[in-house]
């Protein structure tokens, strides 16, 4: 699978596997970190709700950690953001200079001279 172009992503711009899989991977981590984040959510929740002092001071460390999962959610969006930028302009560059074939693969635009 390795190497293999997709076609017909968003405005169908090939796109390598390599690409759909470091998407496939950095959106499973995401929804780790955000089902983490809905546990300590309810856990927060539980704690304010019982009004035990340690449970409410046990609340401080729960919402650090749960600020910490967020920049971390954010902070994944804009690598994976930023890969995908990189990747589609190099293939529109690649697309409009003439480097891939039909089938998606790489081909050296030839020059005449004259």
């Amino acid at each position: 699978m390795e190497g293999r172009i997709f076609s017909g992503v968003g405005n169908g711009i090939p796109v390598d596997s390599k690409i759909v899989q470091t998407v496939h991977k950095n959106f499973m981590q995401v929804q780790g970190i955000l089902d983490l984040n809905r546990l300590l959510i309810n856990e927060i929740n539980q704690n304010h709700q019982s009004k035990i002092p340690d449970n409410l001071s046990r609340n401080v460390a729960l919402i650090r950690e749960l600020n910490s999962n967020i920049r971390m959610v954010v902070d994944l969006y804009a690598d994976l953001s930023s890969s995908l930028t990189r990747s589609i302009e190099a293939s529109s560059e690649a697309e409009s200079s003439g480097t891939l074939r039909s089938d998606g693969k790489a081909n050296q635009k030839r020059v005449r001279s004259g």
